[in-house]
């Protein structure tokens, strides 16, 4: 297994170059000028073209892009245009809201997903299956920053319910330990914070959580129904088990190796996908961070985001293949 996992951490390499130069490419062919936004629209020509110079922004396309991977090898990922702060900092400042808030949208999705999927494919063609099943199209086909806009229309403004924005309400005090509120709030038995951070927590994650849940409902219904036609499932039946132990510990164990890869891939969907709803409810994680940078033509904050993304993106995946042995101990690293 060791040999797998290297191979596949070496494979990360031409994965990080493809990503950087599509990303680098791409960033530079939106429209706008960062020396225009840095010196606003009063600048002199002059004064533009020394900021160009001095930035390095009149360099060929080829130079700028090995400038960056150089700096990116040394593990330097730039100064940020417009407030000149280092973007690494600013990263590992913002990753843990997004982290929470991908985490806490994926075990809903995969809660909820995986029981509704296993209750329709057991009562196949019921009201429950055609409700799940509809809801789960509709999950999918609802666009995130509709349903957030919905969503704090209802319980912010509606019913005032749930705070619309931010991770914490001001003048609640909690110790930042790992920038993780829920579990700092637990940490240091703050429970007064613990529920202000929920309540803060809950839209934008089920808003997040619905396009996934959507997903692994359809996926887990497909593997299990394909799953409870095999003949050892007739087997245990024909034994007498019982229904919940045929059901969780021979069915739902052979089916949920699909449904694994479908929770690996959208979990690394979620950390991109999360700029909308991060947006939405003002939280202030990197998707935020990277939208702000993307107004502001902010090009190495948007490219380190992107390329800190990625790297997520591609280690979430390994994760996911290394738990496929220990699902099905019969698969074998080559």
């Amino acid at each position: 297994m060791l040999k797998y996992i290297i191979r596949r951490l070496a494979m990360l390499i031409p994965v990080l170059l493809g990503v950087s130069l599509i990303t680098f490419s791409l960033i530079h062919l939106i429209p706008g000028d960062p020396a225009r936004s840095m010196l606003g629209e009063k600048a002199s020509q002059q004064q533009l073209e020394l900021l160009r110079e001095e930035m390095g922004l009149n360099d060929p396309f080829i130079v700028q892009y090995g400038r960056f991977l150089g700096h990116i090898a040394q593990g330097d990922l730039g100064t940020s245009i417009q407030k000149k702060e280092d973007i690494a900092s600013q990263l590992m400042e913002k990753l843990p809201a997004t982290m929470e808030l991908a985490i806490f949208a994926m075990i809903l999705a995969v809660i909820i997903g995986v029981l509704a999927g296993v209750v329709a494919a057991i009562k196949q063609y019921s009201w429950f299956d055609n409700l799940s099943m509809t809801g789960a199209l509709f999950g999918v086909s609802l666009p995130i920053f509709w349903l957030g806009l919905m969503m704090i229309w209802l319980f912010s403004v509606k019913f005032n319910i749930l705070p619309p924005s931010g991770r914490l309400t001001a003048g609640v005090e909690l110790n930042s330990i790992t920038n993780f509120y829920l579990l700092d709030s637990i940490l240091t038995g703050n429970w007064t914070a613990f529920k202000d951070a929920f309540s803060h927590l809950l839209m934008p994650g089920v808003a997040l959580a619905t396009i996934p849940m959507a997903i692994i409902a359809r996926m887990t219904r497909s593997s299990m129904l394909e799953v409870m036609r095999q003949d050892y499932i007739r087997t245990a039946n024909a034994k007498g088990l019982k229904k919940g132990l045929v059901v969780f510990q021979h069915a739902l164990k052979n089916a949920f190796l699909p449904v694994l890869t479908v929770i690996g891939l959208q979990f690394g969907l979620l950390m991109g996908g999360a700029v909308l709803t991060e947006t939405i409810f003002s939280w202030p994680g990197v998707g935020r961070y990277v939208y702000l940078a993307v107004l502001g033509r902010d090009y190495p904050i948007v490219q380190s985001a992107i390329l800190v993304i990625a790297v997520i993106f591609v280690l979430v995946n390994l994760l996911t293949d290394l738990l496929y042995k220990y699902i099905d101990p019969r698969i074998k690293y080559n």
